[in-house]
């Protein structure tokens, strides 16, 4: 027998889980994804690339050993130069269907002339000079799809250390592509949008530590360092300045 209407019991309709939509492979928007990405769980990475959601998969030490060291660069360099900002695991919002979650990124601060701001909920949003990414096991992602996605955004240089490959490529924009750089004949890569930003690949690989904070203390050691540190002043003085009516 039916239970009678006033007795019948209430079920909560099931929670709706946003991990359901967004996996591996489907196409949405920026909008939709971002809103969806918010009501996720903590420790759940995604990120939309080309309007194509990619689910992150479990970070091994092969990934967590090299992050560690490129921030560790990075951070040092943030701190000989005032007027850039190093962030790690920040949301960039590029454009309508690409929100990625780069492993770092190195800018120029919005008073010294970058092009990235944070929006309300600091999010970043426009192209950071400088992308960083980890790849282990997503290779195929970060130097395809995910490094046409930041050329097309304007990013000025990426950086891209593969584990697998047992390589680091640095890739610069020249005429409005990316150019892979090559080493110069001491070995060193050297960032065009950060002068001073100074790294030895090979000591990097070789887990060489000593050999990475040399090279990079020889860079912002450098006139060049010391006068891009100028020139960020110069910038954000100027910034100050009221307009005229």
């Amino acid at each position: 027998m039916r239970p009678a209407a006033a007795e019948r019991v209430t079920r909560e309709p099931p929670a709706f889980d946003a991990r359901s939509v967004l996996v591996d492979g489907a196409r949405m928007d920026q909008k939709t994804f971002h809103a969806l990405y918010l009501k996720t769980p903590d420790g759940f990475k995604a990120e939309l690339i080309g309007g194509v959601v990619h689910v992150a998969s479990p970070v091994s030490r092969r990934h967590g050993k090299p992050y560690i060291r490129l921030i560790a660069w990075l951070c040092r360099y943030e701190e000989r130069t005032p007027g850039v900002e190093a962030l790690a695991e920040v949301t960039d919002i590029l454009s309508e269907d690409r929100e990625p979650q780069p492993d770092a990124v190195l800018l120029i601060r919005p008073e010294c002339g970058g092009r990235t701001r944070a929006d309300a909920d600091e999010y970043l949003v426009g192209p950071p000079e400088l992308v960083v990414e980890i790849a282990n096991t997503t290779a195929a992602l970060d130097l395809g799809p995910k490094k046409d996605d930041y050329e097309a955004a304007g990013v000025q240089e990426y950086l891209v250390v593969d584990v697998t490959a047992g390589a680091v490529r640095w890739f610069v924009r020249r005429r409005g592509k990316f150019a892979e750089q090559k080493a110069a004949p001491d070995g060193l890569l050297r960032s065009a949008a950060f002068p001073g930003l100074w790294l030895d690949p090979a000591a990097f690989l070789a887990d060489q530590p000593r050999k990475v904070v040399a090279a990079l203390r020889q860079g912002v050691a450098s006139p060049e360092h010391k006068a891009f540190v100028a020139e960020l002043s110069a910038r954000r003085k100027a910034a100050k300045k009221p307009r005229k009516k």
